[in-house]
């Protein structure tokens, strides 16, 4: 636990911590134009509930930010501000690593682990002595450390191919299935390009208490990335997340896992912890926009087995378990397991199971270390309103038009799908 308090006490008072923690390279939270508008619609403090479970949400998008989906320049005045904050005798020399078209590496050896690359060895401890580990696992037995990278995850236009399905697992619909289930809460990985997007989903996403984080930018392997794209990819999410929420968040995780001593030395500095897992789902490659070839059968074995493997007493450690609030097929593959997963673990927030109470520079967050019951009455954030949605809930092996999920029907492809129908763990 060691690890964990540590980082509580940083999340509490940055200043402090590291003014006694000499080894520790120093920290600063990136400083923002005054000219940023202010979040609204959104708490100052953690939420408990009730929450807002309406299923329209404004597609009014953030304006003055760089193209989305596309490496962010590295001329602004506030890219450059924030990389001449940096004190670059902190940040490893380590080689810019190289891909080729098709994402391989063309040369994956770390010279004995010198940089502490996770995609060559899956180093989690950084050779370089003033950078703390990477969070990668839940130390209690049996914790469930539950998250999800790229989101928030975006509506389609309405004349989009994929827009008729696609939408109906968009934010807030995982957000909203989770506050219905036992009042879930997880760490969430914000792509900065789908928070400019869609900055009604983040708002969401905050006011129904979970975790907000950094995933970058445009999701590059971070690697590949010169020293000023790396701040670039950092600077423009903080920016998004913070203009569309308030909150400037202190955690981080690279696309891919992809990290060395050189990019955590230049995001620790920036403010941001490195989150990584030590269980992945691969839900993210099953078939569906943005998604592979990955068969969902596959990624129910895994779920299958890490319940069998805790129940049976081969497995009684704690996990982070990486999910994605991609597309349909991860959202569904979720809201399916979910309650299963409640019945077995202790399911938490990644943050939550390392003992992380405040991911945010700001202060006056607290969040709780453990699920809690919704209160009947609390205050809701201005401009917003407390309201609930009713759905129907088709029985199970019917074939219900619309339905999706364990949200509205009752498997990872819908009440529509045979092998859905039949779908079942002991």
């Amino acid at each position: 636990m060691l690890i964990a308090n540590a980082l509580l006490l940083v999340a509490g008072g940055a200043a402090q911590v590291y003014a006694a923690t000499s080894t520790l390279a120093p920290q600063f939270s990136p400083v923002f134009p005054s000219s940023m508008p202010k979040a609204t619609g959104v708490v100052t403090s953690y939420n408990p509930g009730p929450y807002d479970t309406t299923t329209k949400l404004s597609t009014a998008r953030l304006s003055g930010y760089p193209e989305a989906w596309a490496s962010p320049p590295t001329s602004s005045a506030e890219v450059k501000k924030v990389y001449n904050m940096i004190d670059w005798t902190k940040v490893p020399n380590a080689p810019v690593r190289k891909q080729d078209s098709n994402g391989n590496w063309v040369n994956d050896s770390d010279e004995n682990d010198k940089y502490c690359w996770w995609s060559s060895t899956n180093c989690v401890n950084p050779r370089a002595s003033y950078l703390p580990p990477d969070i990668y696992t839940c130390p209690n037995n049996g914790d469930w450390g539950l998250n999800y990278d790229d989101g928030p995850f975006n509506r389609y236009d309405d004349d989009e191919d994929e827009a008729a399905l696609e939408n109906k697992y968009a934010e807030p619909a995982l957000y909203n299935f989770l506050a219905k289930t036992n009042n879930q809460k997880a760490s969430l990985f914000y792509i900065g390009s789908n928070v400019v997007n869609y900055p009604a989903a983040a708002k969401r996403g905050l006011n129904d208490g979970h975790h907000l984080c950094v995933h970058t930018w445009s999701h590059p392997a971070m690697t590949t990335q010169t020293n000023a794209q790396i701040v670039a990819e950092l600077y423009w999410t903080l920016k998004a997340i913070k203009e569309a929420t308030g909150v400037t968040s202190r955690c981080w995780r690279p696309p891919q896992g992809d990290v060395d001593d050189r990019v955590r030395a230049i995001a620790h500095q920036m403010g941001l912890r490195t989150i990584l897992w030590d269980l992945d789902t691969n839900d993210w490659d099953m078939p569906a926009p943005g998604g592979g070839s990955l068969s969902p059968a596959k990624v129910d074995k895994d779920f299958k087995t890490w319940i069998n493997n805790f129940k049976s007493g081969k497995d009684k450690k704690g996990h982070i378990v990486l999910e994605h609030e991609l597309n349909s097929a991860t959202v569904n593959m979720s809201m399916f397991w979910m309650p299963k997963l409640q019945e077995t673990f202790n399911v938490i927030p990644a943050l939550a199971c390392n003992g992380i109470q405040n991911p945010y520079w700001e202060e006056g967050w607290v969040y709780p270390t453990a699920n809690v019951a919704q209160p009947t009455n609390t205050a809701t954030p201005t401009g917003t309103k407390t309201t609930t949605s009713a759905t129907s809930v088709p029985t199970p092996g019917t074939c219900t038009s619309g339905s999706y999920g364990l949200g509205k029907g009752d498997g990872y492809n819908g009440a529509c799908s045979a092998s859905a129908m039949v779908l079942s763990i002991p």
